[in-house]
Order: structure tokens, then sequence, then C-alpha cells
């Protein structure tokens, strides 16, 4: 995710998503395709990491885009966990597999590239991939809540590749739409999207969060980056909102 500078526009496209001009994409399976779209209520959680420079620049596909590096040698990886309650593209659960990144020789333009984007519905999925140009896939995910905690698991190909267990923390304060871009393949051709999202304000302690790793080619992925040791931060958020721009070529 990008930082905001003063004007409150996305450092990376300089584009504020809720101030475009209507935009009419099409249908897809009888669903209008509009942007700005505007998600109504959603509940997500956020883990950081920092990852190793080289076990991430390996999931970065493509010529188009870089891992944008930290520390020396280190790199960011993000995990975002996503309960989309109200959205035009349906009622669904995702999660977030997604590293910072720039657009190659870029290094002022940092975003997001979300390299594996697990879904738990079929409609969103297609508009993911034919829309957007992000790699979602329809898996074995489940987001549920028992008493005062988060619980969310996920297999692919009928193998376990993440559980995460983490508190339901309330809010601290106000949430606010926040500008951000995340990075993309569009049919082949490197893509910004931009979008202005809330996060949540419930800051959790990373010891009470508990992330436990399957045996699949993808949770071996995630222990190329280190995991499942302590996130550096973790923030929880109820009833978000959002809103995403039409992507662009960069």
């Amino acid at each position: 995710m990008t930082t905001v500078d003063a004007s409150g526009t996305d450092e990376a496209s300089g584009v504020d998503p809720a101030a475009e001009e209507p935009f009419h994409w099409g249908e897809l399976e009888g669903v209008s395709i509009d942007f700005p779209m505007w998600v109504q209520r959603m509940h997500s959680a956020t883990l950081t990491y920092t990852v190793p420079l080289d076990a991430a620049r390996a999931l970065i596909p493509g010529d188009g885009f870089e891992v944008a590096q930290g520390a020396p040698g280190t790199a960011t990886f993000v995990i975002a966990l996503v309960d989309y309650l109200e959205n035009p593209w349906g009622d669904y659960d995702e999660v977030n597999f997604g590293l910072l990144a720039h657009p190659a020789g870029r290094p002022e333009q940092v975003g997001a590239f979300v390299y594996r984007m697990p879904v738990d519905q079929e409609f969103t999925k297609r508009a993911g991939n034919e829309v957007l140009g992000l790699p979602k896939t329809v898996e074995d995910l489940r987001i549920e809540y028992p008493e005062g905690r988060v619980e969310v698991h996920l297999s692919m190909g009928g193998r376990h590749v993440l559980s995460v267990d983490l508190p339901r923390a309330e809010a601290t304060g106000p949430a606010e739409l926040t500008p951000a871009t995340t990075f993309s393949y569009l049919e082949g051709v490197p893509t910004e999207l931009p979008l202005a999202i809330e996060l949540g304000t419930g800051l959790i302690d990373p010891a009470d969060v508990r992330v436990e790793l399957g045996d699949s080619p993808v949770a071996d992925e995630l222990r190329s980056l280190g995991l499942p040791g302590t996130p550096d931060f973790v923030m929880w958020g109820e009833d978000l909102r959002g809103v995403f721009g039409r992507p662009r070529p960069i």
C-alpha cells in the first residue's frame, strides 16, 4: 500500500478514485461493471512482515515490476484477510498475498503487487481476472468469528495452506479512506489499480496472532519468506468502506 501525500492523493498514480468520472466497463454474467466501484461494508485484517529480498523477488512474475527494498536485503510482505459483506461484486472472502513493489525503473512509485489472491466465489474471480488483471482463484477459504476472535482457514488444491487466528480488536478511533495502489498485469500489460480503503484502527499485539502453515507448495512459498514467524504489525477493522478506480496501463 502506498503512502499519502499532503494533497490526499495516491503517490503512485496521483489519482483519487472517488473523484473519477464514471466509467462503464460493460457487463459480466449480467452484472454491470462500473467505476468508481464502492464497497459499502467489509471486515479486514492486515499483517505485515519483513522478509528476505531475494525470496520476495522470486515471487513477482514478469519484468514489469520490481520488489521495493526496505532495509538492505529486505522487503515488506503483506497478508490482507478480507470479508466483503456489501460489495457490488458479491459477498465473498478473500486473502491477498502481496509485496511492496514498484514499476520497473520507478522506485518512487511504490504500491502493492498481489501475487496470489484466493477467494471463495466464482464471480469475483472472473471479475478480478478479466476486469482488473488480478490473480484471483477460487479456493477452499473460510473466515469465521468464534467468541472474540477471527479465524481464517485456506486450502488450495485440496491441501492446507494457511490458518490465522487473531483477536477481534476494538477500534481505537474512526477509520479514514486511505489512498493506495495495487499493481497487476491486465492482458499481459503492467497496470495500476487506484483505490482508497478504510484501514482498521484496532491494533493487535503481534504476539497474540497465531499463524499456522500447511503442507502445500503455496505454504512452502510462505516458508521461503520466513513465515510463520511473528508479524511486524497487525490491525483489524469492521464495517469498513473502500472505493476502487478503473485500471490504467503504466
